[in-house]
C-alpha cells in the first residue's frame, strides 16, 4: 500500500530533503519553505515562498494549490487545480535532483518552471551558470538535459536577455553608463532587492507555433518532438562559496553531463583552458613559418580564422589545402611533431551560397520565416509572382538575401507589392546556381531565413546536421581548438538558446573519444547548459581603435562576468600590426598576467616580418606567459597588474626567475614646428628610456632631445611600414629630479602630425618573481 500523504494546509511543512551542505524544506503548497547551507540561517528571504514547479496554461503561470510526497517512490505530486504534476527527487552527495515525469491532462501545459528560487545571496550572481553567491556560500541550480532552459520564460522566441556590445551602435567600446554597471547574460541567476533567484523552464513545443524572432514580427516555430514539458530536470546544490566549482563538476559526473578533460584534467580547472594562441591564415604553403613565430612565443595553439570555402559541409580553400581534409590533417600532424595544436574558426550553423546544402538543389532544411502559397501559375521566364500572404515576405529587417524557394528553385526577389494581389517583384530566378523551372497556382513558396554574412540557417534537423559535420572534420584532421562564433544563428530553429544547446551539443557528442572533452572551443553566446560543454568565452575585437582602446572596457568588463560564472579568464583578441610596439604587448601581458586570463593575437605574416620589434615581441610574449602560467605574481600585484593606467616592464633571468619593474609612464606629443614639452620627472637608477614616433611621409629635422644640461642627438632609424620608432637608453639617469625636453621641427603640410613621444622611468625597485613552488 502506497504511503501518500497530501498537506492541504498551504503554509504546513511537507518534506525536508538534505544533499551535502544542501538542506531544503517544502511546504504543503509546493513551496520553497527553507534554505540552508551547512547547517547555517535559513537563506529564504521574508517573502511569499517560491513554488518549486509552476506551470503556464494558456498564457498563465499558476503556482501549486498544494502538495504531497511519497517517500517510498520519492514523488513529490503538486496539484493545480484539477492538473496534475509528478516529480521525482534523487538525493545525492553533491545535490537534489529534480524531474518531471508525468502532467495530467498530458498536452495543455505550455511550460514547466522551477522557481524563481530565492535566497538572501547577492555578492555574485553567476546568471550563465546559474551560482549565487555570498556570506561564504554558495546556492546553484544546474540544468540536467539541453530542453531544461536557465531563466525564465520572458519571451517566446526563449532568447534569453544579455548584454550585447553590437547593438549599443558603438563597437569601440562600452557607453560610461554600461561600464558602470554589471552587465549580464542570462538569467538563470538574478539580482533582486532581497538577494537573487535561481530559475529554469521547460517549453512544451509538439506544435508549431508564429513567434517574434529575431526582428522577424512572424516567424514559424516549427514542432519539435522531444516530450514536451515532461523530461525537464535540474539540480539544487549549497555549499561553501569556495567549493562551488569542484562541486558542479561532482554534479556532472553523477548525471551525465559533458565533462570536458583537458590534459587529463577537468576543463573548468584546466590550466590548459586560458591558454592564449596566436591567430594566423595559415595553410599547406606556409605553415612552418607560422609555427615558428608561435613557438617563439612560447604559444602553444595556432588558430586559422577563415580556411573554409564553404560552410555547412566546411569545404577548406583548394588554394591553401589542395586535398581538402587530408590537407588539414597533414598540416595538424606537422604542427604536432613541433610540439603545437592547431584550430579552425567557424560561424556554427551559417551555410554559404556556395555550399552543397544550398546549390544545386537547396536542401528541405533550411531555416524558413514563414510560407504562403502561389496565387497563380508562375512561368520560368516571368519575374513577378503573386503570393497569398505577404505576412512572412515583407519583413525587411533582417533580409539580407532576400530569398525564397519554390520547390527546388531559390528565386532573389527586391520588395513587395504594398496592396493586393501581393507580388514579389523584381524577382532573380534560379538564384545560387539553383535550377529554373515553372511552378504551379498553390504552390507552397517559402521565405527563407538568413543572416547579414549573406549566409542561409538551419533548421533544428539541419542544425544538429551540420554539427555533426563539423565533428566529423574534427575527428578526420584531429584539430584542437574553435570557435563556434556566430551561434545565435541557431535561432533560426525558433527554439533561441535551446537551438545553440543543439548545435554545440550535437557536436560535442559526435567528437571520437579521443577527441571528445580534448578539444578547446568557446562561443559567441553563454548558456546554461552549454556553460557545461564551453571550455570559455572570449570577447573583445580590436578592429574599431587602437591596440589599447578597442573594446578595453569591455574586456574588463568581461572578466567580472567570467568571475562570477566561474570560467576561465580571457581578454580577447588583439591585432598586431607592422607599428604595434613592446611597449604596447607589455600593456597588454601585464593584464594577462593581473586576470591570470588568456589572449588572443592575430597578425598576418606580412605584419609581423614588417615589424622592426618581430623578435623583442614574441621574446616578450613568451616572457610573460611562461611567468602567468608559471603562477609567480604574488596577490598584492594583481590589483596593480589588473590596471589599465600602469605600465610593468618584465625580464625572464632563468626558466624559473622573472624580474617586473612598474614603470612611470610620461606621454606627450610634439607638435609643429620648434614646440617644445618639458617633464619634472622621478628617476630611478636603473632603467628607463625615451620613445619617440614618427609617422609617415613625415619631413623633420633640427631635433634635439635635452636631458639636464645634456643634449642627446638621436639617429633616427630607417622608415619601417610607414613610420620610424626611437628608443633612447636612460638609463644612467640618476636618482632625484630631472627636466627632460624634446623638440624639433616638423614639415611636410601646412598640419602635420604630431610625434608620439613617451618617457618611461621606473616608478620602483624590481620585484624578483619566482614560481610559487620555489618561494
Amino acid at each position: 500500500m502506497a504511503v501518500f500523504v497530501l498537506a492541504m494546509l498551504a503554509f504546513a511543512h511537507l518534506a525536508h530533503f538534505h544533499a551535502g551542505s544542501l538542506d531544503l524544506d517544502l511546504d504543503g503548497a509546493g513551496c520553497i519553505q527553507s534554505v540552508s547551507i551547512g547547517g547555517g540561517p535559513n537563506l529564504a528571504p521574508n517573502r511569499p515562498p517560491s513554488p518549486l514547479l509552476s506551470l503556464r496554461v494558456a498564457g498563465h503561470v499558476i503556482a501549486p494549490d498544494a502538495a504531497g510526497w511519497n517517500a517510498r517512490t520519492k514523488t513529490l505530486t503538486f496539484l493545480y487545480g484539477n492538473r496534475r504534476a509528478i516529480v521525482h527527487v534523487e538525493t545525492h552527495d553533491s545535490h537534489l535532483s529534480f524531474e518531471l515525469r508525468r502532467v495530467q491532462p498530458a498536452g495543455e501545459v505550455e511550460v514547466a518552471i522551477w522557481g524563481p528560487i530565492a535566497t538572501v545571496l547577492k555578492q555574485s550572481v553567476g546568471e550563465t551558470i546559474g551560482v549565487v553567491q555570498g556570506n561564504g556560500l554558495a546556492f546553484g541550480l544546474q540544468v540536467l538535459n539541453p530542453k531544461t532552459l536557465g531563466g525564465f520564460p520572458n519571451t517566446e522566441d526563449d532568447i534569453e536577455p544579455s548584454y550585447d556590445i553590437f547593438e549599443t551602435g558603438n563597437l569601440v567600446d562600452m557607453t560610461d553608463k554600461d561600464a558602470a554597471t554589471e552587465n549580464y547574460r542570462g538569467d538563470t541567476a538574478r539580482p533582486t532587492d532581497f538577494g537573487s533567484v535561481v530559475q529554469a523552464y521547460t517549453r512544451n513545443r509538439s506544435k508549431t507555433r508564429i513567434i517574434a524572432n529575431w526582428a522577424h514580427p512572424f516567424y514559424t516555430a516549427p514542432a519539435f518532438k522531444d516530450g514536451g514539458v515532461v523530461g525537464s530536470k535540474i539540480a539544487l546544490f549549497g555549499c561553501r562559496a569556495t567549493s562551488a566549482l569542484e562541486t558542479i563538476g561532482r554534479i556532472e559526473l553523477a548525471e551525465g553531463l559533458p565533462h570536458p578533460m583537458l590534459d587529463g584534467i577537468w576543463g573548468k580547472m584546466s590550466p590548459t583552458a586560458h591558454q592564449s594562441y596566436l591567430v594566423m591564415g595559415f595553410d599547406t604553403h606556409n605553415l612552418d613559418e607560422c609555427l615558428k613565430i608561435a613557438r617563439a612565443a612560447g604559444l602553444r595553439y595556432l588558430y586559422s580564422d577563415g580556411c573554409f570555402d564553404t560552410w555547412g559541409h566546411f569545404k577548406l580553400n583548394p588554394g591553401g589545402f589542395p586535398k581538402n581534409w587530408e590537407s588539414m590533417k597533414e598540416c595538424v600532424d606537422r604542427a604536432s611533431a613541433q610540439g603545437v595544436r592547431l584550430g579552425v574558426h567557424t560561424l556554427s550553423n551559417f551555410i554559404t551560397t556556395n555550399d552543397p546544402y544550398v546549390t544545386p538543389v537547396p536542401d528541405p532544411r533550411l531555416a524558413e520565416v514563414g510560407e504562403s502559397v502561389l496565387t497563380a501559375d508562375f512561368g520560368a521566364s516571368e519575374t513577378d509572382v503573386t503570393i497569398a500572404d505577404p505576412k512572412f515576405f515583407n519583413e525587411m529587417a533582417n533580409n539580407t538575401l532576400r530569398t525564397v524557394r519554390v520547390g527546388d528553385e531559390l528565386i532573389e526577389y527586391g520588395s513587395v507589392s504594398g496592396s493586393a494581389p501581393w507580388t514579389l517583384l523584381q524577382c532573380k530566378r534560379g538564384a545560387f546556381g539553383t535550377r529554373v523551372a515553372g511552378h504551379a497556382k498553390g504552390s507552397r513558396i517559402a521565405k527563407l531565413m538568413d543572416h547579414g554574412y549573406r549566409t542561409f540557417l538551419t533548421n533544428a534537423a539541419l542544425t544538429k546536421e551540420v554539427a555533426h559535420n563539423l565533428a566529423d572534420f574534427f575527428n578526420k584532421t584531429g584539430l584542437r581548438q574553435t570557435s563556434m562564433d556566430g551561434l545565435e544563428g541557431n535561432w533560426s530553429t525558433g527554439m533561441g538558446q535551446y537551438g545553440r544547446t543543439l548545435f554545440a551539443k550535437s557536436w560535442y557528442d559526435a567528437l571520437g573519444p579521443e577527441l571528445k572533452g580534448q578539444v578547446i572551443n568557446d562561443a559567441s553566446n553563454p548558456g546554461a547548459y552549454n556553460w557545461h560543454i564551453n571550455t570559455r568565452m572570449n570577447w573583445g575585437e580590436p578592429w574599431y581603435a587602437g591596440f589599447r582602446k578597442s573594446q578595453t572596457q569591455y574586456r574588463l568588463k568581461n572578466q567580472h562576468y567570467f568571475r562570477r560564472n566561474l570560467m576561465p579568464g580571457m581578454l580577447g583578441w588583439f591585432q598586431v600590426t607592422s607599428e604595434t610596439t613592446p611597449e604596447d604587448i607589455q600593456w597588454l601581458l601585464a593584464r594577462a598576467a593581473g586576470f591570470d586570463a588568456g589572449f588572443c593575437i592575430t597578425a598576418s605574416l606580412d605584419s609581423v616580418r614588417h615589424n622592426p620589434h618581430e623578435q623583442s615581441i614574441l621574446a616578450l610574449v613568451k616572457a610573460w606567459e611562461s611567468a602567468r602560467n608559471a603562477h609567480v605574481f604574488p596577490p598584492d600585484l594583481l590589483p596593480g597588474l589588473q590596471n589599465i593606467e600602469n605600465e610593468y616592464e618584465l625580464v625572464q633571468a632563468s626558466n624559473d626567475a622573472w624580474s617586473l619593474t612598474p614603470m612611470t609612464s610620461h606621454k606627450f606629443e610634439v607638435g609643429s614646428e620648434s614646440q617644445t614639452v618639458s617633464f619634472e620627472v622621478g628617476s630611478y637608477a636603473q632603467g628607463g628610456k625615451l620613445i619617440l614616433q614618427v609617422p609617415a611621409n613625415t619631413k623633420f629635422s633640427q631635433w634635439e632631445v635635452r636631458l639636464d644640461a645634456n643634449v642627446l642627438k638621436p639617429d633616427w632609424p630607417a622608415e619601417v611600414d610607414g613610420y620610424r620608432y626611437l628608443s633612447l637608453d636612460l638609463s644612467n639617469v640618476k636618482p632625484g629630479t630631472h627636466k627632460l625636453s624634446v623638440s624639433g621641427h616638423l614639415g611636410g603640410g601646412s598640419k602635420p602630425t604630431p610625434v608620439d613621444g613617451e618617457l618611461r622611468i621606473p616608478r620602483s625597485e624590481p620585484v624578483a618573481l619566482h614560481p610559487r613552488s620555489a618561494d
